[in-house]
């Protein structure tokens, strides 16, 4: 009934992405590989998730 209430999970998501990517990158700026490579694991994930949405949709 009120659809366009709604969020988009992929848009969701895909702001998640771009946020983590953002942040991996200082983290990388700044020396700190360790969390650099957690923080690159966790986009991976999400980026994963996404793929997973966009395939079900497809479906």
């Amino acid at each position: 009934m009120m659809s366009w209430f709604r969020k988009d999970p992929l848009a969701q998501l895909q702001k998640k992405y771009q946020r983590l990517l953002l942040e991996a990158r200082d983290l990388q700026r700044n020396g700190d590989i360790v969390s650099f490579a957690s923080k690159s694991a966790e986009a991976e994930a999400v980026l994963q998730e996404m793929d997973r949405l966009k395939a079900s949709s497809t479906d």
